[in-house]
């Protein structure tokens, strides 16, 4: 048996978590530079607010209905998500972390009341994080993934959590879910089934494993066994990233060249970071800027280049200094960058790194970073950086941005007795 554990509009869920007076309120979370509808709760998703939603075109429903909006915290949303997964690996000693508001569960052996066992998980996350989840339970990943569905569509029948456990629960569940919603199929496969007629997962699950595989190759077949009840989609392990992008549109189009360079030191760093987390060194880097597309009278340049580094590093210091060197030959003057990013590939696992002879990294560096990022982890993001850094924290249009409850501790919430 599996368990699908997602967290019920987990961005929107985390800034009610703090300010509870958003509780039975529409609440709207922005993308980067406030761009887009990226979460929404029931509420907002009740007033017709889609998801992907340009900001400035619903910007006078959302004044109209009174819809709360928030910027994008994602450090907030990354330590809460980091605290659930961590109460949700008690109950089994195999996980699978899906997203940052899902995993899996593998309860193979677990001889207990599952449906209790998933509302024993909604309350020790609930009350330890404050987050509310839904719980499927079956027998394959993918009836876990319709269970959870069902919990989630019907809290007050389910509690929350519901179990298909018997096959006239599998194909009850099969007939009542539309193929657009099955785990996996996305809308050209979907267009594809609406076309031949089979319009619930019951449909797919029964129409021939030779047209199953011909117009839904391999995967599809697996998707299709696995909703039959026979496991075909084994559990993930979590994988090392083969590389890292850090972009960003910037809050204004940047000129000089001493600002370029921030935010590709910046980048840098971010990437860099990321590296040392999945113990990785890099061997090579893209460094692109882009001028704003959108301003058809001014010069338009989009300029990269690949940059083959000396060394497999992960330390800051010498990244940030390749990458400088890099921006430095497709920098332009008189030109203005609305974006820009570094990308890092070509990894080596830095526990089986075999050194040069010749040219390494300074292995000094190594436990000068894991200082930094010691200090970065205890105290907050950044409290150490690279000199070219801006000191300003936040570089995007950010006007609805939410404290760091949990990652500053300048921000932790005080009670006044």
């Amino acid at each position: 048996m599996y368990a699908l554990i997602d967290c019920n509009n987990f961005y929107a869920s985390c800034e009610r978590v703090f300010n509870p007076t958003l509780i039975g309120k529409p609440v709207v979370v922005l993308s980067n530079n406030d761009g887009c509808v990226i979460a929404r709760s029931n509420e907002a998703k009740s007033l017709g607010i889609p998801m992907g939603a340009p900001a400035f075109e619903y910007e006078s429903v959302l004044r109209r209905n009174n819809v709360k909006v928030f910027s994008a915290n994602f450090p907030l949303y990354g330590d809460m998500s980091r605290r659930v997964m961590s109460l949700l690996s008690n109950f089994s000693p195999e996980q699978e972390i899906y997203s940052i508001d899902e995993c899996f569960l593998n309860l193979k052996g677990l001889q207990t009341d599952l449906q209790q066992y998933g509302l024993q998980m909604k309350s020790r996350v609930e009350k330890g994080t404050g987050i509310p989840i839904s719980i499927g339970i079956a027998p394959t990943k993918a009836l876990a993934k319709v269970a959870n569905r069902i919990a989630k569509k019907f809290p007050k029948e389910t509690g929350g959590s519901y179990v298909i456990d018997t096959d006239e629960k599998r194909i009850k569940a099969l007939r009542w879910l539309k193929v657009e919603d099955i785990w996996g199929v996305g809308r050209r496969n979907a267009k594809k089934l609406y076309g031949i007629g089979a319009n619930k997962a019951l449909d797919f699950v029964q129409l021939p494993e030779s047209w199953v595989l011909k117009n839904m190759t391999i995967t599809g077949l697996h998707l299709q066994k696995d909703l039959k009840g026979i496991p075909s989609l084994e559990m993930v392990p979590v994988e090392k990233k083969k590389n890292i992008a850090t972009t960003r549109t910037f809050e204004t189009d940047l000129r000089t060249f001493e600002e370029v360079r921030e935010r590709i030191t910046t980048f840098t760093a971010m990437g860099a970071e990321k590296l040392r987390e999945q113990r990785s060194l890099c061997n090579r880097m893209i460094v692109f800027l882009e001028t704003n597309r959108f301003k058809e009278h001014e010069t338009q340049y989009y300029p990269s280049i690949l940059i083959k580094l000396p060394f497999p590093t992960n330390s800051t210091l010498e990244m940030v200094k390749f990458a400088n060197i890099g921006l430095k030959q497709i920098y332009k003057k008189n030109v203005y960058f609305k974006r820009g990013g570094v990308m890092l590939m070509d990894f080596v696992d830095a526990n089986e790194f075999q050194p040069s002879l010749f040219f390494n990294s300074d292995p000094r560096h190594k436990k000068l970073m894991e200082a930094i990022d010691g200090l970065n982890q205890k105290y907050h993001k950044d409290v150490v950086r690279i000199a070219t850094q801006d000191t300003r924290k936040h570089k995007m249009r950010q006007e609805h941005l939410s404290k760091h409850f949990t990652t500053d501790i300048n921000d932790i919430i005080t009670v006044e007795i």
